[in-house]
């Protein structure tokens, strides 16, 4: 269960990017974050893990305060926080191998992982999670030599190595085509299916909001402004979401 309590987020020059915001996600759920560019979407998942420190507030993940753990702490939770961001955070000079591989820095001697050096039962774990993405192939090209819609695998698929019980999708598709937009979804979709890893996912789009999230959390100016199911999201939501000048299409 992960559980957001009033967090807040202000950033320098007193921007106020999240206002109070508090919802709760239960084990095995696809949840949608939706709302316009600079709603406070990518700000609040990457508070979750702590990639951006919260200013007030509380996240509790499986009875663990997030927000008080200290580094050696921290560090332990985000073993199990996978990330998946929008620019694909990969090495591009480095292997598709090795950019998998760095899902498991958590785990290893960091010292070891400088030198590249991981346990074979990890690189056989890298392959096999290259397999699920249809990219095994690649292991050994430069990950500068993919496609976007293969590097976004990649990112996947080290996200996955990591054993995650949560992944964080920060916008994954925003800068994809929609063929290859659904077929990212479809690998997400089949993770949270088949092993009940919770997904959080900023999407911009409602059709791909309907078709994949089981629920839906709409922010504006970093306040929540909706918790519900996607079908009910109707026209006076979809403009207090989007503002009242946004049509709704489709």
């Amino acid at each position: 269960m992960l559980k957001i309590q009033n967090l807040t987020k202000i950033y320098d020059g007193g921007v106020l990017a999240l206002d109070k915001v508090s919802f709760e996600v239960p084990q095995g759920q696809f949840t949608a974050i939706i709302g316009l560019s600079g709603s406070g979407k990518s700000t609040l998942l990457r508070c979750i893990n702590r990639l951006v420190e919260p200013t007030s507030g509380d996240i509790f993940w499986n009875g663990t305060n997030i927000t008080k753990a200290n580094d050696d702490e921290l560090r332990l939770i985000r073993r199990k926080i996978g990330m998946v961001f929008q620019h694909f955070n990969l090495v591009h000079r480095s292997s598709v191998l090795t950019n998998v591989l760095a899902g498991r820095l958590g785990y290893v001697n960091p010292i070891m992982s400088l030198f590249n050096r991981f346990p074979k039962s990890d690189i056989e774990n890298a392959f096999k999670q290259l397999e699920r993405v249809g990219i095994a192939d690649k292991a050994h090209s430069r990950a500068d030599e993919l496609s976007g819609g293969q590097q976004q695998r990649v990112g996947i698929a080290r996200a996955m190595i990591q054993e995650p019980d949560i992944i964080l999708a920060d916008e994954p598709v925003a800068s994809l085509d929609p063929v290859l937009a659904h077929s990212i979804m479809q690998y997400l979709e089949k993770i949270n299916k088949e092993e009940g890893v919770t997904i959080l996912c900023s999407l911009h789009f409602l059709d791909l909001v309907h078709r994949y999230a089981d629920r839906v959390v709409a922010l504006n100016e970093g306040k929540l402004m909706f918790d519900g199911k996607p079908t009910d999201i109707d026209d006076k939501k979809f403009k207090d979401i989007y503002g009242r000048e946004a049509e709704r299409v489709g």
